[in-house]
């Protein structure tokens, strides 16, 4: 019972107010989250894909003038099959992200992008076409998106390379510049701080912490 107490406080702290979204096709696997010091005006389960909403891609908490989502972008391994499906998500994502760029509210999307917009963001980029999120159809969907307006809320703090957020095979293998927080145009200048939390292991991903100078 203590163990069981433990889990529900770790997933349920009573000084946030937390949502979810699970994958009914694979619970294990899939899923997102966010945790609300104070209660959103929305929530949005989904982005209204019919083959993705039902894995678990995607949740968003809609304040006043600001919307933050938390995203899993398919990893595209496993196959040609998997790599299609992912590009069809992106696709999709693409079309989505560029109607409400012209919103006139602030967007911060957090969590694993599966991709990488530079060679610099993996540790071990010799055989590029081999690594999950740097390829160049994968690369250059990332750079369109900046490109368009999005940005990358981390590298707006941090331009030294060397910085991690994941490591596909443990702590023996390549870290990889996955995990961020992808921002729209109008809070570009509103990002004060960023850092990789690296001092304990969570798991094979590291939380990216930015610092905002808004309010809800």
């Amino acid at each position: 019972m203590r163990r069981t107490h433990a889990r529900r406080e770790c997933f349920f702290p009573r000084s946030l107010q937390p949502v979810f979204s699970g994958s009914l096709r694979r619970p294990r696997l899939n899923g997102v989250a966010i945790y609300c010091k104070q209660l959103p005006k929305a929530i949005i389960w989904g982005l209204g894909f019919e083959a993705f909403d039902a894995q678990g891609l995607y949740i968003q908490a809609d304040f006043d003038e600001i919307s933050v989502g938390s995203v899993l972008v398919p990893s595209g391994t496993g196959g040609p099959e998997a790599m299609a499906s992912k590009l069809d998500f992106l696709s999709q994502l693409s079309s989505h992200l560029e109607k409400v760029r012209h919103k006139r509210r602030g967007y911060i999307l957090c969590g694993g992008w599966e991709l990488m917009a530079h060679h610099a963001d993996a540790e071990d980029a010799g055989n590029s076409q081999a690594l999950p999120g740097l390829s160049p159809s994968e690369r250059g969907w990332l750079l369109d998106l900046y490109d368009s307006g999005y940005a990358d809320a981390y590298a707006l703090t941090d331009q030294e390379p060397g910085a991690y957020t994941w490591w596909p095979d443990g702590d023996d293998a390549g870290g990889l510049r996955t995990d961020t927080q992808i921002i729209s145009e109008l809070l570009v200048s509103q990002v004060e701080r960023g850092t990789i939390f690296d001092e304990q292991a969570f798991s094979r991903h590291a939380p990216v912490i930015i610092d905002y100078d808004l309010k809800l």
